[in-house]
């Protein structure tokens, strides 16, 4: 709508499948990025600093025997995983495709890791939420692919530069292991107690107007999405944020229940969980693409400094709010609200 507003021609920006390619961005800035550092560190640092002030004493869980099925996943992740850092011509046939396979590994490993601490999974005991997240999470992540014409904030690089049918197939499969992934994870982590330890009674968090304000932040940030192609460089951070909140304010509106119900309560352990998620996978999702054939490559205004991997680092924030955006499309097949609270 923004490009739309300023007479930018917006045919380009409609192709299928959205394609991207290298873009200079602005350039470095210590002030931004420091600005960034600062709220980062602050906004994590006061949760860590809870979590580690909470751990007294012992806290176990019952644990199982680790199933089989989870020793082939981790057998078959380290497989792949060589396969996709080296260059054996045995292997030149799929090394470009090595990033779907890796994946599935990821999460079957992660499921195995829950059914042996839980006795529980989402393989196990919810085969049919776990397949329907891979058909959500193909969609899911084709609208960040399309958000990413506007902002060019990463590209592909490596690979064999198919296109039409052939790159929408081999596109559709790794994104399909986006949802699996995350809501693996948090499955995996909620296992862990001390990870949540003093965030069940924190700060509470309500809104005496919650119509009014989720009216209002929903105008600010539908407007701040409909402007990320005018101004990329300034407005490339809502590509991440402005879905989470439009989400949450629409369903808010509809009177929904939401992930944030939990504050009003003081309980930020689903909240931290889900951020968390999102961050470990943000870890091996640019570990395994760092020496990979086909891999993405970014281009990030005003922070691209001090890069882990490929990643910037402070880019690696902004799988904490992704974390969430996951949580809130898989309630779209399975609501939160079925989940018991401890």
């Amino acid at each position: 709508s923004g490009l739309w507003l300023t007479g930018s021609p917006i045919l380009g920006y409609m192709q299928f499948p959205p394609l991207t390619q290298n873009v200079a961005h602005a350039e470095f800035s210590m002030p931004v990025f420091l600005g960034l550092a600062v709220l980062t560190l602050v906004v994590c640092g006061v949760f860590v600093l809870r979590v580690t002030r909470s751990q007294k004493g012992g806290v176990t869980l019952p644990s199982s025997v680790f199933p089989i099925w989870g020793w082939w996943a981790i057998l078959w992740t380290v497989a792949w995983w060589v396969i996709a850092w080296t260059r054996l011509s045995p292997f030149s046939v799929i090394q470009e495709h090595t990033f779907f396979p890796l994946w599935i590994g990821y999460i079957l490993v992660v499921n195995a890791i829950t059914q042996s601490r839980s006795g529980t999974s989402m393989v196990t005991s919810r085969s049919r939420y776990f397949v329907l997240l891979f058909l959500l999470s193909a969609g899911f992540w084709w609208f960040f692919e399309f958000l990413n014409r506007f902002v060019e904030n990463w590209y592909y690089e490596g690979g064999s530069n198919s296109s039409g049918i052939g790159y929408v197939v081999s596109a559709t499969l790794p994104f399909a292991t986006v949802l699996p992934a995350v809501l693996g994870t948090y499955d995996c982590l909620k296992t862990f107690p001390r990870l949540q330890l003093g965030l069940d009674r924190y700060t509470v968090i309500k809104c005496r107007y919650p119509q009014r304000c989720a009216v209002l932040v929903l105008t600010l940030f539908s407007l701040g999405l409909g402007l990320i192609g005018v101004f990329p460089n300034e407005l490339y951070p809502l590509l991440w944020i402005a879905p989470l909140v439009i989400v949450l304010c629409l369903r808010s509106l509809l009177g929904q229940p939401t992930l944030l119900r939990d504050l009003g309560a003081g309980d930020w352990r689903r909240i931290c969980l889900l951020c968390l998620s999102g961050l470990v996978c943000g870890v091996f999702w640019e570990l395994w693409n760092w020496l990979s054939l086909s891999r993405w490559v970014y281009s990030v205004p005003y922070v691209d400094t001090l890069h882990v991997f490929e990643m910037p680092l402070l880019g690696f924030a902004g799988y904490l709010p992704f974390g969430l955006e996951c949580a809130i499309i898989a309630e779209f097949v399975s609501p939160f609200k079925v989940e018991e609270r401890e």
